[in-house]
């Protein structure tokens, strides 16, 4: 199955019948064999230049959705604003490389290694001696101590956002001089590397007022090539400057000025010569190319957008139900329909916890399969859903006993409710009539809100009735169509989502799957639906790192009851979830045996893939409109920025007329 030669074969039986507690796990690489991880589909766009080919100064101009409102990273409001700053003035023990892999940041760090593991876990930082806050305060354990201490989890007066991995620090103290750093873990940890990036000064982290309040508006000590001089909520900029106290290379930019510009209008200031770099959407790429001096740099993102189905209730409560819809999906088509007319590459994504190039990938979609819907139907019927728009009444039964002629399937005629694609939505017609509430009742409920009609005759409200497209009937169960909500964002750059999501209902239709979309505003669409759980189905995406045992793990951790009667399900919005997985999500975070840790996530992707709440699509395209004479600055793709090296290229010299 996978690209890069690995056999991905998986014995199982059949899907009818597979669990989740009975996978045969695929088979993965082994001594000899190609390593599944691959290559990234795509590497950074981003013009690169050698710093003798660019010019010194300059301002960059660079369009952000707003000015953050925290530069803290460890705060819940935290935003891609807040890290970018954090990336241009703050220390990062490690960067990502080209293929999303971890690698040490040689402005901060000589070295950094695991010096013991009996009794504990110790890892010996060795710093850059050169490395000091604008202050000129060397750089060393007193900082790491105060960053430990606040996001540890035991002091709640700190309003972090995220702990994980700190909580598992015994001690941090100085090693043989100011420039070593030595963390004694309480707990084996695998992803220690994830630690102390961004690193912030113990003027901010050593109190509870100076990390809650103190580094929300303002940085007053820095340690990187730039340097921040302010932010402006009038002017809706964050404005960086080039740092005098940063030892590495020299800044080739002046200054750098994070400009809040909604997307929509992105194309119009990089016309007009406002702003010089920006994220665009699929949809305004061509508008943006045809501006002068502007070329639009494509990558793929380090995150994936997947099709998420809720099982905490309805049909999607069956195993059975959620793996037919994930086997009734050709993902290749999605992937195709999204990435090909951007020249991007189109292989589905085979992970939940990785992306191609990333140690942790394989591809483990064999655990559940590609498309089929004849394995699909099979799982529908094997639940108990059957062709029919519903049982029939008592009333409609008790005639028949009586020895009338039984009905035919009940065929509603069609009326206004028609849409011009042949989709017809049942009880549409009665709009408007005998005023009360009809209009808000649910697809799901089952109930009959056609007027004048036995109850369960035909499929609920909000039942898409199969269309002039070749598709399956109806499907039934104890009164009630499968019919499911597919929730999806409105307005601007939603287009992208709401052409996929089209491509998926006309795929679950041909199943006997009937869908409801229901578009909402794009502001609530997270928190008011995804988040709470008002979703059949929804579209939306998650990053990946190069630390999937510790950032994965709340994604796909098994929901368990909170104290108060809820569900506590962290960010495992799907509501499944496995103890088999969350097992060994904690096995690979307690090995330090890099390749046992890649083995054991790529287990527990298998699981999840089983599972079926989520299905992984295609990796988001990353388009960055630039200036065409901006080098080493783009779309990254898993890359870190390099902020001193971005500059303008120097002009090329005229040849002579003599």
């Amino acid at each position: 199955m996978s690209q890069y030669g690995v056999g991905l074969r998986t014995v199982m039986r059949s899907a009818v019948f597979l669990t989740a507690g009975a996978l045969t796990v695929p088979a993965l690489a082994g001594c000899g064999s190609p390593d599944p991880a691959g290559k990234p589909l795509a590497g950074p766009d981003i013009a690169p230049a050698a710093r003798d080919r660019i010019a010194d100064g300059g301002t960059l101009r660079w369009a952000v959705d707003a000015v953050p409102e925290t530069l803290n990273t460890f705060q819940a409001d935290a935003d891609g604003a807040t890290a970018r700053v954090a990336q241009a003035v703050l220390p990062s023990m490690y960067r990502m490389d080209a293929a999303g892999r971890a690698e040490i940041n040689a402005d901060y760090l000589e070295s950094a290694r695991v010096v013991e593991t009996e009794p504990k876990q110790v890892v010996l930082y060795k710093l850059n001696q050169q490395a000091v806050w604008s202050n000129g305060r060397e750089i060393g354990a007193a900082d790491f101590a105060a960053q430990w201490r606040a996001l540890s989890g035991k002091d709640s007066a700190y309003w972090t956002a995220r702990n994980a991995g700190y909580e598992r620090i015994e001690r941090i103290e100085r090693g043989d001089n100011d420039l070593e750093v030595r963390v004694t873990f309480r707990r084996t940890y695998a992803d220690w590397k994830s630690l102390f990036s961004p690193l912030y000064p113990k003027e901010v982290m050593g109190s509870p007022d100076a990390f809650n309040e103190g580094a929300r508006r303002k940085l007053k000590l820095t340690a990187g090539p730039f340097t921040l001089k302010k932010v402006d909520r009038e002017d809706d900029e964050v404005v960086l400057t080039r740092s005098p106290r940063w030892w590495g290379r020299p800044a080739k930019l002046d200054g750098i000025v994070l400009s809040a510009v909604p997307r929509e209008k992105r194309a119009a200031a990089l016309a007009k010569g406002e702003i010089d770099v920006a994220d665009v959407d699929a949809a305004t790429v061509r508008r943006v190319e045809r501006a002068r001096g502007v070329e639009v740099r494509k990558s793929l993102e380090p995150a994936y957008t997947q099709l998420a189905l809720n099982g905490a209730g309805g049909p999607l409560a069956d195993e059975r139900v959620r793996r037919a819809v994930a086997r009734a999906l050709d993902r290749g088509e999605l992937a195709r329909t999204v990435l090909k007319p951007l020249g991007l590459p189109t292989k589905p994504v085979g992970s939940h916890v990785a992306l191609a190039g990333q140690a942790a990938y394989a591809d483990g979609s064999g655990a559940l399969g590609d498309q089929d819907m004849k394995e699909a139907r099979a799982l529908l019927a094997d639940a108990g859903w059957e062709p029919g728009e519903g049982k029939k009444a008592a009333g409609a039964e008790k005639e028949a006993a009586e020895g009338e002629k039984k009905p035919d399937k009940a065929k509603p005629e069609k009326s206004a409710a028609e849409d011009d694609d042949g989709t017809y939505i049942v009880g549409e017609d009665n709009k408007g009539e005998g005023g009360g509430d009809e209009g808000q009742e649910l697809a799901q409920d089952g109930k009959q809100h056609l007027k004048g009609s036995a109850p369960g005759a035909y499929a609920p409200k909000g039942t898409a009735a199969p269309s002039s497209a070749a598709g399956a009937g109806p499907l039934a169960k104890d009164g009630k169509a499968l019919s499911l909500r597919f929730v999806l964002p409105s307005g601007p750059g939603s287009e992208t989502l709401a052409t996929v999501a089209e491509r998926i209902r006309r795929m679950l239709d041909r199943v006997g799957i009937r869908t409801e979309v229901s578009k909402v505003k794009e502001e609530g669409y997270f928190k008011d639906h995804i988040a709470s759980g008002e979703y059949d189905l929804a579209l939306y995406s998650w990053p990946t790192s190069a630390f999937p045992a510790t950032d994965a793990r709340p994604i796909y951790a098994k929901p368990v009851p909170a104290a108060d009667g809820s569900l506590s399900v962290e960010q495992n919005y799907t509501r499944v979830g496995t103890d088999q997985v969350d097992q060994l999500f904690d096995q690979a975070v307690g090995t330090l045996d890099e390749s046992e840790a890649r083995a054991l996530m790529r287990k527990a992707d298998a699981r999840i893939w089983a599972a079926a709440g989520s299905i992984p699509l295609y990796q988001r395209p990353q388009l960055t409109a630039t200036k065409k004479n901006l080098a080493n600055a783009g779309a990254f793709g898993f890359a870190t920025p390099v902020y001193e090296d971005m500059g303008y290229l120097k002009p090329t010299p005229r040849p002579s007329s003599t």
